[in-house]
C-alpha cells in the first residue's frame, strides 16, 4: 500500500512539472506558428494540458483497465468545469466577454455523444476511429474560422527554449502517467473500490492539474481567452483524442458506473458553461465558489 502511494505521488509530481512544461513550449511553439492567444488555448493548450489525461488513459487501457481510463476522462472534464473555472475564479474573476461560444457548443455536443455512447453501451473500433475524425475535422474548422480572438501575450519562450520545454514536459508525462495507474490500480485492488471510481476521483484530479495550473496563471495575468480557450479545448480533446484512442486500445462498451450521476453532472456542467459563454457574462468569485462546493458534492457522492 505505502509503495502504491508513492507511486501515485511520484506520478502526480510528473504529471503536474510535465504539464507545465508541455504547455509553456506548446504556447511559444504556437505563438512562433503566429497563432493568437484564443486560438493558442483552444487547438495548443487545451491538447497540450490533456495529455497527462491521454498519457494515463492509454497506459490504463493497455493495462487492462479501461475503467481507469473512462472515469479519468468523465472525472477530468468535471474536473476542468467545475473546480478549474471555480479556482480560476476565486483568484481571478474571468471576463467572458462572449469569448469561445462556437467551441462551448462543439464541448456540449461531444459530451452528448459520449453519454449515448454510455447509454447505448456501444464499443467497437469504428467508434474510436469516429471520435478522432470528428477532432481533426474540428481542428481544420476552428484554424480556419478563427474569430473573437484576444491580444497576443508576448510572455513567451524563444522557439529553441520551447520545442526543449515541449520534448522535457512530454517524457515527465509519460513516466508519470505511467507511475499514477500502477498505483491507483493497486489501491483501487486493495481498497476494494472501483477503478472506474478511481479513475473519476483520484486520476481524474491528478491529470487535470496541468489545466488548473495553466488557467489560474491566465486569469492572474489577464488573459481569459486563454484561460476559457483552456478548459473549453480540453474538456473536447479528452472526449475526440482520449475516448478515441481509449476506445481504439479496449473497443469495449463504456463502465455502467458512469450511467446515472456522473453522466448527469457532466452534461449539466458542459450545459451551464455554454450559456455562461453564450451570455458573455464574468464568472465571478461567488459562481466560483458555488461551482467548488458543486464538485466537492459530487466528490462526495461518488466516493459514498
Amino acid at each position: 500500500m505505502h509503495t502504491s502511494i508513492l507511486l501515485i505521488i511520484i506520478g502526480l509530481i510528473g504529471l503536474a512539472l510535465g504539464g507545465e512544461l508541455l504547455v509553456r513550449g506548446a504556447v511559444g511553439i504556437a505563438k512562433a506558428m503566429g497563432l493568437s492567444t484564443l486560438l493558442t488555448g483552444i487547438i495548443i493548450v487545451g491538447m497540450a494540458t490533456s495529455m497527462p489525461e491521454l498519457v494515463t488513459s492509454v497506459e490504463a487501457a493497455r493495462a487492462g483497465s479501461p475503467e481507469i481510463a473512462w472515469g479519468n476522462i468523465v472525472g477530468s472534464n468535471i474536473a476542468n468545469t467545475l473546480l478549474i473555472l471555480g479556482a480560476t475564479a476565486l483568484i481571478a474573476p474571468i471576463v467572458l466577454t462572449g469569448l469561445g461560444r462556437r467551441d462551448a457548443a462543439v464541448a456540449l455536443g461531444a459530451t452528448i455523444v459520449l453519454a449515448a455512447l454510455a447509454l447505448s453501451q456501444a464499443g467497437a473500433l469504428w467508434i474510436g476511429s469516429g471520435l478522432l475524425t470528428l477532432l481533426v475535422i474540428y481542428i481544420i474548422w476552428r484554424i480556419n474560422h478563427p474569430r473573437d480572438e484576444e491580444d497576443d501575450d508576448d510572455t513567451i519562450p524563444r522557439l529553441p527554449m520551447a520545442i526543449l520545454l515541449f520534448i522535457g514536459g512530454l517524457a515527465a508525462l509519460v513516466f508519470g502517467g505511467k507511475w499514477l495507474v500502477e498505483g491507483a490500480i493497486e489501491i483501487a485492488t486493495a481498497a476494494g473500490v472501483s477503478e472506474t471510481v478511481i479513475g473519476l476521483t483520484v486520476v481524474a484530479i491528478g491529470t487535470s492539474l496541468p489545466e488548473l495550473a495553466a488557467s489560474v496563471a491566465a486569469a492572474w495575468r489577464g488573459k481569459p481567452g486563454l484561460a476559457i480557450g483552456n478548459v473549453v479545448g480540453s474538456n473536447i480533446y479528452n472526449i475526440f483524442l482520449i475516448g478515441g484512442a481509449t476506445m481504439l486500445m479496449a473497443p469495449a462498451a463504456l463502465p455502467r458506473e458512469l450511467i446515472g450521476l456522473q453522466m448527469a453532472v457532466l452534461l449539466g456542467s458542459a450545459l451551464m458553461l455554454w450559456v455562461l459563454l453564450w451570455r458573455g457574462r464574468a464568472i465571478g468569485r461567488a459562481l466560483g465558489a458555488a461551482l467548488l462546493v458543486a464538485f466537492s458534492a459530487n466528490i462526495v457522492l461518488t466516493l459514498a
